[in-house]
């Protein structure tokens, strides 16, 4: 039966490779890189059916140049200058066995097509047959996308595919995995069409086992080099380590899944925590931001404020203990404190205490001053 596969992988010069050489192999060809002056000859590599070059339908004509392959990825490499530059993005897919040669052309020519005009880049096709020594069912394609826009006469900007999340945010469009997974699908139902209209009832879909519900292990894509070496006579050896790779994998994914729901349920639990813990915070940093003079100013306006209320609301503190108020003159606040003293001492001249307490008869000693920063001590 049909089975579903699409992977995306991008080829940089950062990894060491070059848009020149991934199209001369894929499409058997013998393509020279004009930047290193190198020369990529695959032509007399075998199991290459059909090849194309396909632009966005809107520079069709004008376009015309970039349908030179080797003058199109020419032109890829020269438009870039970074040394880990990206200079062609790939899409492999799996070809359904259950079509003949020729659908699978007019299959893989449709989705490159959406893919051009999709994106605005032109679109390099490769299609493979399996393997002599292989699996007969493997029949399978390489895309490769300019990773800029074709224009006129060269290559553009770069195409929104390449473009990061915030800036694909800033021209309305969705993160660059939302579309990864939109390309996915599109695939799944352009395969799905073609089978329909060809009488057979096999179906593929895009989605993990997982989310269409079914409890079996995925299969394993192997790979060309994995392949080469089973042709050898080592297939057991490397089969198995490819299968214990990828379970180790999906064990990884599914455990750092887990930890990632617990941590986000640990982050609501302490979230009112955090929230008071942070007002406290900010509290105590803008209390650390007053000046002396602006703390001196607040108390003061408070103890006026209470000064002016109710005399009953008052603490009454120790008859020695009193204060006058120095904000005036400092003079007459020594007069006032000299009367008071005098007007106490001859109203206890007049009427004795009738207490018993130690200290009876004492004259009260006078006012205790309590003067601003700035004044002299009496």
């Amino acid at each position: 039966m049909a089975i579903y596969h699409l992977s995306v992988k991008l080829i940089t010069r950062g990894a060491g490779r070059s848009a020149t050489a991934a199209i001369a192999y894929r499409a058997a060809d013998r393509v020279p890189d004009e930047r290193t002056g190198l020369v990529f000859d695959y032509s007399r590599k075998r199991g290459v059916e059909h090849t194309e070059v396909v632009l966005p339908s809107a520079v069709a004509e004008s376009a015309a140049w970039a349908r030179d392959r080797v003058r199109l990825w020419n032109a890829a490499e020269a438009a870039e200058n970074r040394k880990d530059a990206r200079v062609a993005r790939e899409y492999e897919v799996a070809l359904p066995h259950e079509l003949k040669a020729q659908d699978r052309v007019q299959l893989v020519r449709a989705f490159a097509q959406e893919l051009a005009e999709r994106h605005g880049c032109a679109i390099d096709f490769a299609i493979h047959a399996p393997h002599r020594d292989g699996d007969v069912r493997n029949h399978h394609a390489h895309i490769l996308a300019t990773t800029r826009c074709v224009g006129g006469t060269s290559l553009g900007a770069k195409t929104d595919m390449e473009l990061k999340d915030t800036d694909r945010a800033k021209k309305g469009l969705s993160a660059g995995r939302v579309e990864v997974t939109a390309i996915r699908e599109r695939w799944a139902a352009l395969v799905n069409e073609r089978l329909v209209e060809h009488g057979d009832d096999a179906q593929i879909d895009h989605r993990s086992l997982a989310a269409q519900g079914e409890d079996r292990d995925p299969t394993v894509h192997k790979g060309h080099i994995v392949t080469a070496i089973e042709r050898r006579g080592e297939s057991a050896g490397v089969a198995e380590r490819v299968r214990e790779e990828v379970t180790g994998r999906l064990q990884r994914a599914a455990e750092l899944g887990r930890l990632e729901r617990e941590s986000h349920e640990l982050a609501r639990s302490i979230i009112d925590t955090n929230t008071k813990l942070e007002a406290a915070l900010a509290e105590r940093d803008a209390e650390r931001t007053r000046s002396p003079e602006e703390i001196r100013r607040d108390a003061q306006a408070a103890w006026l404020a209470a000064r002016a209320g109710p005399a009953e609301a008052l603490p009454q503190p120790p008859q020695a203990e009193r204060t006058l108020d120095l904000s005036g003159d400092l003079a007459s606040a020594r007069r006032e404190a000299r009367e008071q003293w005098l007007a106490q001492r001859d109203a206890k001249t007049a009427t004795p205490a009738a207490d018993t307490t130690e200290g009876q008869g004492r004259e009260q000693p006078p006012p205790k001053l309590i003067l601003p920063d700035d004044a002299h001590t009496l």
